[in-house]
């Protein structure tokens, strides 16, 4: 199972995978965010987040969202999202 760790930082929300993650996955699941193929987090959640970066590599891949998006926000879109099921 993969293994996350989401934390509020000072520009918003960051969050560590591991155990089990690809980076092409993460960036795959931000492309399909981006671009409305997914619907794991609201239209007015979505505005919130000002910018994405996927770093990091398979096994330690760090999602860091900028914007005035809550953890709590970010957890319940990570609940629903299907790629990480």
């Amino acid at each position: 199972m993969i293994k996350r760790d989401v934390q509020t930082t000072n520009k918003g929300v960051g969050i560590n995978f591991s155990t089990g993650i690809k980076k092409n996955n993460i960036v795959s699941m931000v492309e399909n965010c981006s671009t409305g193929k997914c619907d794991c987090m609201s239209d007015d959640t979505k505005r919130k987040i000002n910018k994405i970066e996927v770093l990091g590599e398979d096994d330690n891949v760090y999602l860091d969202l900028s914007g005035t998006i809550s953890k709590e926000e970010i957890e319940e879109a990570l609940k629903k999202s299907t790629m990480l099921h």
